[in-house]
């Protein structure tokens, strides 16, 4: 089978998204995708969740920028799209499930498949507001150029980065990954992930490059905030307080637990 892409869409503030929404299942021209165009927003749609990377690699260049994913017509199939893009090394966030009032009892201890529900029949513009207050909870919603994680504040426009009201003085490569971990709140990611998903497939350096940064990172937000980057041990880091993530807590790694680093890169 095809994925299918669906280029039209409005002049709304969706529209400036560069990466489309996966959908989920193949039907563009129902009620739900309807009114995810009229939005403006770009949409994939695929019929199973064994064509969702193949249509990743196919249709963006960073990703869904989340997922709308119908539960209606095939609540397993769903569910299985769902298990799939959330437990892959790159989790799609936001995820939207919707389902039919007699489902709800289903979702059932399975919150860690999705980020929120809808219960068909919608409100008119239920879903896209539902879907537009999640992206921008991610620190995706188009109409703000402004990451806030708390006391973090990242300028998307200048790349300026500030916390508790105090700048902090970055670098490029420091300013990145410091924006790239917070736009994946509570997401953990090795460090192989990060230096393919910062610096790029063609930087050569090592994995203890990750390690200097993040250090650097931590002395410059300071000793009150340099918790809002976690170690998970034996894994790699994650962005956010406890609190954020989903399933059972971590605690942060103490700064002596981690792998030690030696000598400075570019």
């Amino acid at each position: 089978m095809s994925t299918r892409r669906d280029n039209l869409g409005g002049g709304s503030l969706a529209s400036r998204m560069t990466e489309p929404l996966l959908c989920y299942p193949d039907l563009p021209g129902n009620d739900l995708a309807i009114a995810l165009r009229q939005a403006g927003h770009i949409l994939v749609f695929v019929a199973n969740w064994e064509m969702v990377d193949p249509a990743e690699h196919a249709h963006t260049k960073e990703g869904w920028s989340g997922a709308v994913v119908s539960g209606v017509e095939d609540l397993n199939g769903a569910l299985a799209l769902c298990r799939h893009v959330r437990r892959r090394e790159d989790p799609v966030c936001p995820l939207l499930l919707v389902v039919e009032r007699h489902q709800v009892a289903d979702l059932k201890l399975r919150n860690d498949l999705f980020d929120d529900f809808c219960v068909v029949p919608l409100a008119p513009g239920e879903l896209v507001a539902r879907l537009e207050h999640a992206l921008w909870r991610m620190g995706r919603g188009v109409d703000h150029q402004l990451i806030e994680r708390g006391p973090l504040v990242l300028n998307l426009e200048t790349y300026q980065a500030g916390i508790a009201g105090r700048a902090l003085d970055l670098t490029y490569m420091e300013y990145q990954l410091l924006r790239f971990l917070a736009t994946h709140p509570g997401k953990v990611f090795t460090r192989e992930t990060l230096l393919s998903r910062v610096w790029g497939y063609e930087y050569y350096g090592g994995a203890r490059t990750v390690d200097v940064h993040v250090r650097r990172l931590r002395a410059k937000l300071g000793e009150e905030h340099a918790h809002l980057i976690e170690t998970v041990r034996s894994v790699g880091y994650r962005f956010g307080q406890v609190s954020w993530a989903q399933g059972p807590a971590l605690a942060p790694v103490p700064e002596g637990d981690e792998q030690s680093v030696v000598g400075f890169d570019r």
